[in-house]
C-alpha cells in the first residue's frame, strides 16, 4: 500500500529526501497537464510545474497538516499561475511575445489560437474569478473544493465563477 501524503511529509520534513521524490511523482504529471491545459506551451508547463515543486520544497517544513497535501499543492499552483499571467503582461508590454514561435499544424493551431485568446480574456479578470475559473476549466473541481483550496465559501466561489464567465462573455464577444 502507497504511502500517504502526510507521511511522506513527515519523512521528508525528517530527512528523507526520497519522500519528497514520491511526493513529487505523485503528483507530477497532474501538475504538469494542469499547466499544459493554460498555455498549450510544453515548455511553458515544464517550467511552471518546476516552479511548483521547488516552492513546495522549499516551504513544506512549514504545512500544518490541517488539509490535504493536494489543497495545499493547488494553492502553490494558483499562486504560480497568478505569477505566470502577471509575467506574461510585462512580456507582452516590451513586445517579447511578438518573437516568432516555432511551426505546428493547422489542427494545433486552431486549438492553440482558441486557447491562447480563452486564457488571454481570462487574464484580464480580477484575481479570484481568475483563480476559480482556473481551477474549474483545468482541473474541473467542485465549487466546495475551490473554496476550500482559496480559502473561501462555496457561495463565494460560485459567484465569482459566476461573475467570471459573464465577463468572460463580454470580453470572448468584444474580440469576435
Amino acid at each position: 500500500m502507497p504511502a500517504k501524503d502526510h507521511d511522506l511529509i513527515k519523512q521528508f520534513n525528517r530527512g528523507n529526501r526520497e519522500a519528497f521524490n514520491r511526493l513529487v511523482k505523485r503528483y507530477m504529471n497532474d501538475t504538469y497537464n494542469y499547466y499544459y491545459s493554460i498555455t498549450q506551451d510544453p515548455l511553458d508547463a515544464d517550467e511552471l510545474t518546476q516552479q511548483v515543486f521547488v516552492q513546495v520544497f522549499k516551504s513544506l517544513k512549514k504545512f500544518r497538516y490541517e488539509a490535504a497535501f493536494s489543497t495545499y499543492l493547488y494553492r502553490i499552483k494558483v499562486n504560480t499561475l497568478n505569477s505566470y499571467f502577471s509575467n506574461n503582461r510585462w512580456r507582452s508590454f516590451l513586445g517579447l511575445d511578438q518573437m516568432p514561435e516555432l511551426e505546428t499544424t493547422d489542427e494545433d493551431f486552431d486549438k492553440k489560437t482558441l486557447s491562447v485568446e480563452l486564457w488571454k480574456a481570462i487574464e484580464q479578470l480580477p484575481k479570484k474569478q481568475r483563480s476559480v475559473i482556473s481551477l474549474r476549466i483545468t482541473d474541473n473541481l467542485k465549487f466546495k473544493e475551490v473554496g476550500e483550496i482559496l480559502k473561501i465559501s462555496e457561495d463565494a466561489a460560485k459567484n465569482n465563477y459566476s461573475h467570471g464567465i459573464k465577463s468572460l462573455q463580454k470580453i470572448m464577444g468584444k474580440k469576435r
